[in-house]
């Protein structure tokens, strides 16, 4: 009778449905099913234990099933924060991602930027690097599309212009996404999954299946899945992200998650100055300069007095 320990793999967790954790060894092609370990899910439960994107240690029983040992430690996360009776419950969009990727349309639709802005506060908010993807650059014309889209990348996020049907722009979003864990957001209509298609075929077919499963209302769904990339990397569909309300944000760390304004609030007049009418307000200063833009400012006063 065999009596030695079962040996512990690690492996990434790449779909999650139903208390079922599929993860994916490396060099495998076919993931394990598994669950939590009983001890894992002892005591009061205050978020998600495991996610998807997770590295876990886990055995292998006897039936090809696993079992999870350990969460290993994670170096990022997009957290969603569910208000509950018994308190605060952690749940986890996705773990480990290494960057944020925002698909707008420069027209057809409209591009939303103060919902753009939104995404970018949370994303600073999370410390997840954010892309910006300005698709359907072949409507507008690059110049007018930079036009829109050209002053984020003076604020630390990089733009790529883009068109799936010109196929603009998707060898540089291939190589962004390459080697990498992205989480893919954007309003619908904006060619989210023609894009995906044309990096990879059938990648848009199965991130927009997802995509439109949770848009019925079921953000709070707990069917997620990560898509393999050709040459390595991962995307992770993120239609949660709208649902990432800022309301466990104090208004007075908004100008926190504005890289344009965080430096200014130092120089201002009076340390708890709100940068709406005080005087000596240096962000004030900066908005009627031209040194911080009209409309990202208005963004700003919005989401600190909790308007979408």
């Amino acid at each position: 009778m065999d009596m030695s320990t079962p040996e512990l793999s690690t492996g990434l967790i790449i779909r999650a449905q139903s208390g079922f954790f599929f993860v994916l060894m490396e060099g495998q092609t076919q993931p394990v099913t598994c669950q939590l370990r009983g001890r894992l899910k002892q005591g009061r439960r205050e978020g998600d234990l495991a996610a998807v994107g997770d590295l876990v240690s886990f055995t292998q029983l006897t039936d090809g099933s696993g079992s999870i040992e350990e969460i290993l430690p994670r170096k990022s996360e997009i957290v969603r924060l569910d208000p509950r009776p018994q308190g605060e419950y952690r749940q986890i969009l996705l773990a480990n991602p290494d960057q944020a990727v925002f698909v707008f349309a420069c027209a057809n639709p409209e591009p939303r930027l103060r919902m753009l802005d939104r995404f970018l506060v949370i994303a600073e908010k999370q410390n997840v690097p954010a892309v910006i993807v300005a698709n359907k650059v072949d409507i507008v014309g690059l110049a007018a599309a930079k036009e829109k889209f050209g002053f984020y990348p003076d604020l630390g996020y990089p733009v790529i212009y883009t068109s799936a049907k010109e196929n603009i722009g998707v060898d540089e979003l291939k190589e962004t996404l390459q080697g990498k864990l992205s989480a893919l957001a954007g309003p619908s209509g904006v060619g989210k999954s023609s894009l995906m298609n044309t990096i990879q075929p059938g990648l848009g077919i199965a991130v927009g299946e997802i995509s439109s499963y949770n848009d019925k209302g079921k953000h709070t769904t707990n069917f997620r899945q990560l898509h393999p990339l050709e040459g390595g990397g991962w995307v992770a569909d993120a239609p949660g992200w709208k649902s990432l309300a800022l309301w466990d944000t104090e208004p007075e760390e908004m100008d926190a998650y504005f890289p344009e304004l965080a430096p200014l609030v130092e120089d201002c007049q009076f340390s708890d100055c709100g940068h709406t009418h005080e005087p000596g307000c240096a962000v004030l200063a900066a908005v009627k300069s031209g040194q911080v833009r009209r409309e990202r400012y208005d963004s700003y006063l919005r989401l600190k007095a909790g308007q979408e």
